[in-house]
């Protein structure tokens, strides 16, 4: 039976984002973070773009049995990169890094051939540039390649079907249909991507933004259409729905859709291989490192996903929590009481010290080797501080402690 899985796009579509970004080591967290909910692959950069070398190296290393103190800390999930389908481009980033895995991307309207290109280019010069890049990859050594339809949404039909056909037979693994301006519709969604699975076969990437508020609809239908016509289905995501405008396809909210939704509930879509306990982790983390707040009404995630203030809901809720309330806020990880430290405070930073530094490491339960291991742990708490501009967190902290040589590496910026 077809199945969905999860490709999270947060440090590269969600990083993109005007106003906001994320430093290497947050990114690094995020795809920890990903790997333990189970997503099945992250699209963690820009393998042609310098600066991201060395954090890309570093990752990739996290996935090797000798990266660690205990084998890989990243296990399961994939770790991609996005680049334009430019068979130059592809080889340069793989003469600068180590990944494994492409998404190549390229745009098919005819909005974007005339407006965007500006005519330069024809239907056949898109198939060939997208050819040229998949074998370049797969010449290259990728493990995976992707082949990424920008504008699909408003492209011809019958020309997406030979774009996505072409890649297939030139050893692309998945095609990628961009709606990126947010512009279908469910119905319009499902109908596409069912003749594109029955044509094609092969499997189908939904990628959709929030323009119109359908980003989630739209990955979900379009997803479980792909599976009805035999094919497995991947849905890009960001956490908390953040990326470009209005944002993308929100990570919780598509699992929960095809998990808990009337009919989709009952259709077992999704992979095993998805652990909801760990979104709410995942969510607060991100939203910290963004510096966007969680929206009240997020759902499962959100302060309000499981309040209740009227008196009928209230009462409705104390008597069976499932008379208003669809799913349990336990299987997200959430009803943990937070405690706030409202006496003295020690913080692990640029200007720490090594007593300091002692004393909050001792509140993660570790501790150091000895002085030399002290001194090296507490050079990299101090620049991790300066890279992300703002306080550590318990992920990062133990992050560096386990991690030191990659932690180094990742926080090392070259352009």
């Amino acid at each position: 039976m077809p199945k969905i899985e999860f490709i999270d796009v947060t440090n590269r579509d969600g990083e993109q984002t005007a106003r906001i970004s994320l430093s290497k080591l947050q990114k690094t967290i995020i795809n920890w973070l990903l790997d333990q909910m189970g997503v099945y692959q992250s699209e963690m950069g820009f393998p042609l773009t310098a600066h991201e070398a060395n954090y890309i190296n570093a990752n990739v290393a996290l996935t090797k049995q000798d990266c660690c103190d205990n084998g890989p800390l990243i296990k399961r999930i994939q770790l991609s990169g996005w680049s334009r389908a430019l068979a130059s481009d592809v080889k340069i980033a793989q003469e600068r890094t180590n990944v494994e895995h492409f998404n190549l991307s390229i745009s098919t309207s005819e909005q974007m051939l005339q407006w965007k290109f500006q005519g330069k280019f024809t239907n056949e010069d898109i198939i060939r540039m997208m050819v040229d890049s998949v074998v370049a990859a797969k010449e290259g050594g990728a493990i995976t390649a992707g082949v990424n339809a920008e504008d699909a949404s408003r492209t011809d039909l019958g020309f997406l079907i030979e774009f996505a056909q072409a890649g297939k037979e030139a050893g692309a693994d998945r095609f990628r249909y961009c709606d990126t301006l947010g512009y279908d519709d469910p119905d319009s969604t499902a109908e596409r991507i069912a003749t594109l699975a029955k044509e094609v076969q092969m499997p189908i990437e939904m990628h959709c933004h929030n323009d119109l508020g359908l980003a989630v609809a739209n990955s979900c239908a379009g997803a479980v259409a792909c599976c009805k016509a035999g094919q497995d289905a991947y849905i890009n995501t960001t956490v908390n729905g953040l990326g470009e405008r209005a944002g993308n396809a929100d990570l919780v909210s598509c699992v929960l859709a095809l998990k808990y939704a009337a009919k989709w509930g009952n259709e077992n879509w999704v992979t095993g291989a998805i652990d909801l306990s760990q979104a709410w982790k995942l969510a607060y983390y991100v939203s910290n490192a963004f510096g966007v707040p969680i929206p009240i009404n997020q759902p499962g995630v959100g302060d309000n996903a499981f309040a209740h203030e009227s008196g009928i809901h209230a009462d409705g809720a104390l008597k069976d929590r499932h008379n208003y309330e669809l799913y349990d806020f336990e299987s997200l990880g959430r009803g943990e009481i937070i405690h706030t430290q409202t006496g003295r405070v020690i913080t692990a930073g640029a200007h720490s010290g090594a007593s300091g530094l002692e004393y909050v490491y001792n509140q993660l339960d570790l501790g150091f080797r000895d002085e030399e291991h002290k001194r090296e742990i507490l050079k990299l708490a101090q620049l991790a501080n300066l890279h992300n501009q703002a306080p550590l967190t318990k992920e990062e902290l133990w992050f560096i402690y386990h991690c030191p040589d990659i932690a180094a590496q990742l926080m090392t910026v070259t352009v």
